[in-house]
């Protein structure tokens, strides 16, 4: 990947099984803020998010999620696990590699997710969260549950990714689906081929097509995940609450498929508010309204 970034050269540390990409940018004494990011996207969701808080005073770290990026498994023999519990646990030892005792967490998508079960069950690693798209912590079993059909054709990729021609498409076509889901999930968002391109590189990690494949497939219960992981998992399972300070933030044209907000406002039992973003705002909300994720994340560490 071209080191040439919007938040200039960016930095690798060998992190539990991993050697993370990341930026790292603002006051190296700052509060933390770790911003995390989903499929299919990269870093650049948080291109204009991360100078605002750099400059508000905040320590401000972007990871690539493992198989995206510069972010490398540190050995040939592990499992592509693309499962929540690894996910979010890739966080704990990120902060620890970096010797952040706890930070803001921020992120949307799979990035969201993994924000919220590290909110969960770390909530001494976790001052305060931004969940856009609310409380996302899942399990296998619930995710047995047959949906309506209208919301059963939202996911119409992870059905397709199940299957083997599915992965063989999705390796084949990987920015030309990339770009689709960018579309249909933010359907008012007028983004340009360079803005596209520059995080479709991301993509082009060898691990990509096995951890998205296998995140769809284990949420169904078609791919395994890891026995270290299954205490973790067993209790996310009992969809535990997030006691923290929270601002859960949905785009008012978010096309990919969420929940209500009604529906997770329990779930949070801290001092929490949740936010509309006006303006056509779809699913990359960091992205596509930079000025309110940052509101959200200043807000929150103020609570």
């Amino acid at each position: 990947m071209n080191m040439s970034t919007p938040f200039g050269a960016l930095k690798q540390v060998d992190a539990g099984p991993l050697s993370v990409g990341y930026a790292d940018a603002g006051p190296a004494d700052g509060p933390a803020v770790m911003l995390l990011h989903g499929w299919p996207y990269d870093i650049h969701s948080f291109a204009d998010v991360t100078p605002l808080l750099a400059s508000a005073g905040y320590r401000v770290i972007v990871p690539f999620v493992r198989g995206y990026g510069t972010t490398r498994f540190l050995s040939d023999d592990m499992l592509r696990n693309g499962q929540q519990a690894a996910l979010a646990d890739d966080v704990i030892t990120l902060m620890d590699a970096l010797g952040i005792d706890t930070a803001i967490l921020a992120g949307f998508d799979w990035g969201a997710r993994s924000a919220d079960v590290v909110a969960a069950l770390w909530p001494d690693r976790c001052r305060a969260l931004v969940s856009v798209s609310g409380y996302l912590i899942g399990s296998q079993a619930a995710s047995q549950a047959p949906l309506s059909p209208q919301a059963e054709l939202a996911w119409w990729y992870q059905f397709y990714f199940a299957t083997d021609r599915g992965r063989a498409g999705y390796e084949k076509n990987r920015r030309e689906f990339s770009k689709l889901i960018w579309r249909l999930a933010s359907p008012q968002w007028d983004f340009d081929d360079a803005t596209f391109a520059r995080s479709a590189a991301a993509f082009d990690n060898p691990d990509h097509v096995a951890i998205v494949i296998h995140n769809y497939r284990w949420r169904l219960g078609l791919g395994a995940g890891e026995s270290r992981y299954d205490d973790l998992e067993r209790r996310l399972a009992g969809f535990p609450a997030i006691t923290l300070p929270a601002i859960t933030l949905e785009g008012d044209a978010n096309g990919a498929p969420h929940p209500d907000a009604t529906t997770y406002a329990s779930k949070f039992t801290g001092k929490y508010e949740h936010r509309v973003v006006e303006g056509g705002i779809g699913h990359n909300l960091p992205q596509e309204a930079p000025q309110a994720f940052a509101e959200a994340i200043i807000d929150v560490g103020s609570y």
